[in-house]
């Protein structure tokens, strides 16, 4: 079993599997983890590991995560290995997480292109809506975006209670329904319900 205690040693431990691994593969620091000995395992694909202990009173059971460019979208698999050589280590590794990372990898570039594609759809119904109310504000929120426009109706120069024509529109993810709500004048939401309903028939 591999000596694992002190940073020199895990360091060492890490180059030596980065090593076992082959794929022109080197180690950096694994900024993002405080909480032990941790390092990261870099590949000439730039396949990313982060190899670390999870609980230093045993410091011979590490834990491998796939690093996936954006992982705000899916969890990054992970095994579970024991320290008994680096040749061990990169063996589970090669046998049981690149399978892993590979299908992960596949599944986040599946994700982001949906949501490209459905941002795409969203910005260009938004853009549609905002060029129906001009001087209407935009506001970006997570897969929703919603346009607030408001029009003060009293003639210019008159004084007292401000009289505000508002409409929020809020397009869905993917831009394929969006909800309206409008509040003012009897007169011009009126004028709008008409406009909608003659719109709707055609």
């Amino acid at each position: 079993m591999t000596e694992l205690t002190t940073r020199e040693q895990f360091n060492a431990f890490a180059d030596e599997v980065a090593r076992e691994l082959g794929t022109h593969c080197r180690t950096a620091e694994l900024a993002d983890y405080e909480r032990g000995l941790g390092r990261l395992i870099v590949d000439g694909d730039g396949r990313a590991l982060r190899l670390y202990q999870p609980d230093d009173r045993r410091p011979d059971h590490l834990k491998i995560h796939a690093a996936l460019p954006d992982e705000t979208k899916m969890i990054a698999p992970s095994i579970g290995v024991t320290a008994r050589s680096a040749r061990h280590v990169a063996r589970e590794i090669t046998r049981r997480l690149y399978p892993l990372h590979a299908e992960a990898a596949q599944q986040a570039t599946e994700i982001a292109a949906r949501q490209e594609a459905e941002e795409s759809s969203r910005r260009a119904v938004a853009e549609a809506v905002a060029g129906a109310l001009p001087g209407a504000r935009i506001d970006e929120q997570y897969r929703r975006t919603r346009i607030i426009w408001q029009h003060d109706t009293r003639p210019p120069g008159e004084r007292g209670p401000a009289q505000v024509d508002s409409v929020t529109v809020l397009v869905g993810p993917s831009g394929e329904g969006m909800q309206a709500e409008a509040s003012g004048r009897p007169s011009s939401l009126i004028a709008m319900l008409a406009a909608f309903a003659q719109a709707s028939q055609e």
